[in-house]
């Protein structure tokens, strides 16, 4: 049996804390660790023997898969503070880049045709792989279409190094969810909000693999 990829969390707002409760359901163990540490001791209590609440630093070091579950604007500082920690290692980055407009919506804080997955991956540590993955469904949704059955509902995610889409595919698995991928990096854009397949962009809702075909 192939062991699997040993996956951190960090960052336990509405999505960290779900892909975290989605990852338990899935019987994969997890590190979490947050700002707060004891946000992460009292979730990891929640969460069972799988959850493991650490530090920052001795959760990315510990894993194969980082999950940087942070605002856009904190990932890079996240590179530059852990920049050799971070060396090697596979980022999952569900950030989208926006913040509340006057209107009581929200607003892209980046240029109209740039992504937050490009901008990220041009400031990669060295040696490390990004994913675009798990941003593209709101926290509610998140929760609510993850582990259905018999039709899965579907997670995109976007990567240039095919040699990690295995391991991601079997992260989004165990969280509930198919994996489809849209294709490299420079197509994260339709993966962030606002985007062709984003919930929060044209494509609207939670789709099955079927439907989530379709549109590519």
């Amino acid at each position: 049996m192939t062991t699997k990829s040993k996956v951190a969390i960090i960052g336990l707002g509405n999505i960290g804390k779900t892909i975290a409760q989605n990852s338990i359901k899935g019987n994969r163990s997890i590190f979490i660790a947050s700002r707060k540490k004891e946000d992460a001791t009292t979730l990891a209590k929640e969460l069972g023997s799988l959850a493991t609440a650490t530090s920052t630093s001795d959760a990315i070091k510990n894993a194969d898969i980082i999950v940087l579950s942070v605002w856009f604007n904190t990932i890079q500082d996240l590179f530059q503070q852990y920049g050799s920690e971070l060396q090697g290692k596979i980022i999952i980055d569900p950030s989208n880049p926006i913040a509340p407009d006057e209107n009581g919506g929200f607003k892209k804080i980046i240029g109209e045709k740039e992504s937050a997955g490009q901008l990220n991956a041009a400031m990669l540590p060295k040696g490390a792989k990004l994913v675009k993955a798990f941003g593209t469904l709101g926290a509610a949704s998140l929760s609510s279409a993850a582990h259905q059955s018999p039709d899965k509902s579907v997670l995109f995610y976007a990567s240039d190094d095919t040699t990690v889409d295995s391991k991601v595919e079997e992260f989004i698995h165990d969280n509930g969810f198919d994996a489809v991928k849209v294709g490299g990096i420079d197509q994260s854009i339709r993966i962030e909000v606002f985007g062709d397949l984003h919930e929060f962009g044209a494509l609207g809702k939670v789709v099955t693999a079927t439907e989530a075909i379709a549109k590519l």
